[in-house]
């Protein structure tokens, strides 16, 4: 279709003057109704044709008619103009009040704190943009920022090598603590260490949709020359407690469940402590428009 051609020199005033002219079937009737000069609309049509290789149309002195490749041209030339028209007034009703969409990934378990007061920041300055939340995993997350079906992700930091072409802004840090049924024998312990915790069953995320979480378990148990006894796997951390206060093994889970768990189980420090869990906002560099930035600086003022 012709909003897919890719021109050098065509634009959209080309576009303009020659449904002007083809609609009015007179050069000198269309100039009129443009507000431009006879002989440099004229010369802007036949631009045109040389542009794009053939002609649109036959010329006579009183009128002009469509030629055949013309006649096509001109309902497709219809259509450019209108989702110019359409693209133009999207951006006009986002700069007068803020209206608009943005589609925003998050995981539930590493956003049950931040998310809430965000939202409320957010839509307290911008109330007519609608903020559709999608829960995925984080390569759904990555995979969907990548094809512009989200804007925006609230996740762990991705690793660098993941970062190509993405921008991260930190928004919190969570310790990483361990969950256990509040009748498991470790949960008279004020502080669990990785030796204590590797013989037990580990509860995990799913490692198909979760690669990096699996590969940064077996490395923290390998840097203290132990390996995780994976019994387990989830789709998120909702069902990772459920497992948990069922008794079913325990897990190494982000401190910001405690506002969630309750009295169901109970999430204990490890000692010594390993390096924080950051959580942020993710977006691709090339798909930031200012409602995004907006969304995202929203989690400044949610803190």
């Amino acid at each position: 279709m012709l909003y897919s051609y890719t021109a050098n020199r065509m634009e959209l005033r080309h576009l303009r003057y020659f449904v002007a002219v083809a609609e009015e079937e007179n050069v000198s009737r269309a100039a009129r109704k443009l507000h431009v000069s006879q002989p440099g609309l004229s010369r802007q049509i036949r631009d045109l044709e040389d542009e794009i290789g053939f002609q649109l149309l036959e010329r006579s002195a009183k009128s002009v008619r469509l030629t055949a490749a013309g006649k096509v041209f001109l309902a497709e030339a219809r259509e450019v103009l209108l989702h110019a028209e359409a693209a133009v007034n999207k951006a006009r009703a986002v700069a007068k009040d803020g209206s608009g969409e943005i589609h925003v990934g998050y995981a539930p378990s590493l956003t049950v704190q931040i998310l809430p007061p965000m939202l409320r920041a957010f839509q307290g300055e911008f109330p007519h943009v609608r903020v559709t939340l999608h829960d995925l995993s984080s390569e759904e997350m990555l995979s969907q920022l990548d094809t512009k079906k989200l804007q925006v992700a609230l996740t762990v930091r991705p690793p660098a090598k993941m970062l190509r072409g993405l921008s991260f802004l930190e928004i919190a840090r969570y310790a990483m603590v361990v969950a256990v049924a509040p009748n498991h024998p470790l949960a008279k312990f004020k502080s669990i260490s990785l030796q204590q915790v590797a013989p037990e069953p580990l509860i995990g995320l799913n490692r198909k949709d979760y690669p990096e979480a699996h590969a940064e378990i077996k490395r923290l148990f390998a840097a203290v020359s132990l390996k995780p006894n994976l019994a387990e796997e989830h789709e998120g951390g909702t069902s990772i407690i459920a497992a948990v206060e069922a008794g079913r093994g325990i897990a190494l889970v982000p401190s910001s469940l405690a506002c969630i768990v309750g009295a169901r189980v109970k999430l204990i420090p490890l000692k010594p402590a390993l390096p924080p869990i950051l959580v942020g906002a993710v977006s691709l560099k090339e798909n930031e428009s200012d409602l995004v930035k907006k969304f995202i600086a929203a989690a400044s003022l949610a803190k």
